[in-house]
């Protein structure tokens, strides 16, 4: 909201308005301006999708490259309903999101315990930065080849593949982190007799905890992406193999079918990593414009 609405709402409540009134009339405002929000989402997409229907039936779009909604939806209706050439829909979108979640889990626990590390050991940091710069410039198509030619078509490959993404920016974030917290929050529990593991675990990971939450969201869908890319190199199941099937049969409707279930996947893990980011940092006060618009 701007400046200028927030004042025009504000002068609007009556002097001497209690704070519980107060705080009703905010939770108003907000739920009245995300159902604008949400409003103006499905516009949107209603606009995109009834453009993209009309310009393939009337030629503008070639829908034999370009695929139409309603064929979208046909083939993922044939899919479901049929399955695909690698058996049950369902099978492969829990291939996927299984790879994904233990690449997530294996780059987030390594990503955190490596960022807390260098930033508690600036000898280690200076030691191994050139190399974690060298691995990070690499390719990751060129890395996920290479761990299909190690670890097969199989499981191992794409989990790898999954948790290098999620390693990079859960490290960077937790090691930014690490060394921005406030040194007299250190000082003080040394002062008290803490040994350097209590500091760690009680001042310095919950002080960087909004920096490595913050990476969290960022690095689930890397491991959806790295899942997918590894799928697309090489594999048995999983909706990269759906792609690249109707990639090389000239399935555009699949193509994009797939697309769309790997953004509505995403979108939901998104929605519920909000909810673990909102419990683990409830003691956080709300930021400015937070009971208001969020940013993206």
């Amino acid at each position: 909201m701007s400046a200028a609405s927030t004042s025009s709402a504000v002068e609007t409540v009556p002097a001497g308005t209690d704070l519980a009134t107060l705080s009703k009339l905010a939770r108003d405002r907000h739920a009245k301006y995300v159902l604008q929000v949400r409003i103006t989402q499905f516009a949107v997409v209603a606009v995109l999708l009834g453009s993209w229907e009309y310009l393939s039936r009337i030629g503008v779009i070639d829908p034999f490259f370009f695929g139409s909604p309603l064929g979208i939806v046909e083939r993922l209706y044939e899919w479901f309903r049929d399955g695909t050439a690698y058996g049950s829909l369902w099978y492969q979108i829990y291939v996927t999101m299984t790879e994904a979640f233990l690449g997530f889990l294996v780059g987030v626990v390594a990503g955190v315990v490596l960022g807390v590390a260098l930033g508690e050991v600036p000898f280690l940091a200076d030691v191994l930065q050139p190399f974690i710069k060298a691995i990070n410039a690499l390719p990751r198509i060129v890395m996920g080849s290479i761990f299909v030619m190690w670890l097969g078509l199989g499981l191992p490959s794409k989990v790898v593949l999954a948790a290098l993404l999620v390693f990079f920016v859960v490290f960077f974030n937790a090691f930014q982190g690490v060394r921005g917290v406030d040194r007299n929050y250190v000082a003080n529990a040394r002062i008290m007799g803490a040994s350097r593991l209590q500091v760690v675990w009680h001042v310095v990971i919950p002080s960087a905890m909004t920096w490595i939450i913050a990476s969290l969201h960022v690095a689930l869908g890397l491991a959806v992406i790295g899942a997918i890319v590894g799928e697309f190199l090489g594999a048995q199941y999983g909706l990269g193999l759906v792609i690249a099937t109707a990639q090389n049969t000239f399935d555009a409707n699949g193509v994009f079918g797939a697309m769309l279930l790997i953004g509505l996947l995403a979108t939901g893990a998104e929605a519920l990593m909000a909810i673990v980011e909102k419990r683990l940092l409830a003691w956080r006060p709300p930021a400015s414009g937070e009971s208001g618009a969020r940013g993206i």
